[in-house]
């Protein structure tokens, strides 16, 4: 199976399929496609209808929560989903080689790299360690905003909701990828990729759309 042989879905396409999914993954009637026969149709290749740029929390398993099989999706993810070379690159691969016509971007509810975003801006706050602060920082913009407070204010992490930092910091992953990637932008302007930022929570299982960018 290849791009020659197979139609590449539309954006919407993508995304009706994702939603689908995950109201299957929601009500418990799963239709997983992991089995042998699958297997052996995607040796030669890959042929993915949607890339997913997540978080890397055990709880967010992409697969299972939008309830797609094996060569169904392909899968980037870090801890609190924040962009980095790395993360373009696969993207950019995702669109200009295997020819994705969408880019989920999915946060989540109860972060734990939010959290640290957020308590990291206490004045009694511990120092952590270099490459999880890397992560951290590209998060504590959307605390700062959400807290209405200057760069060099004090924070108080209890006064901060957490979801709306998740939220913000959502925004922000979306925007940079779009100013960070020619590659994307240019898929968006061409009318053959859209992005898709959503949030997923945890006690309900489904996933909120938030942001919507291109034609979807």
């Amino acid at each position: 199976m290849n791009r020659e042989s197979t139609a590449i879905p539309t954006p919407a396409e993508a995304w009706n399929e994702l939603r689908e999914g995950n109201v299957r993954f929601v009500a418990g009637t799963p239709r997983h496609r992991q089995d042998v026969d699958r297997r052996a149709e995607l040796v030669g290749q890959q042929t993915p209808h949607a890339a997913l740029f997540g978080c890397s929390d055990s709880r967010l398993a992409a697969e299972i929560i939008f309830d797609q099989g094996l060569g169904d999706l392909f899968v980037v993810r870090n801890a609190g989903q924040v962009i980095s070379t790395s993360v373009l690159g696969s993207l950019e691969y995702a669109v200009a080689v295997l020819h994705v016509p969408l880019i989920l971007v999915l946060g989540h509810d109860e972060c734990g790299a939010v959290r640290a975003a957020i308590d990291s801006q206490d004045t009694d706050a511990p120092a952590l360690p270099v490459h999880i602060a890397h992560i951290i920082e590209k998060i504590v913009p959307a605390v700062r905003r959400v807290s209405g407070r200057a760069v060099s204010a004090l924070v108080e992490p209890t006064e901060v909701d957490a979801g709306q930092v998740g939220r913000e910091h959502l925004k922000d992953t979306v925007t940079e990828l779009l100013e960070q990637s020619e590659v994307i932008s240019a898929a968006i302007a061409e009318g053959t990729l859209a992005i898709v930022g959503a949030n997923y929570v945890l006690h309900e299982g489904h996933a909120d759309p938030h942001i919507k960018v291109g034609l979807i």
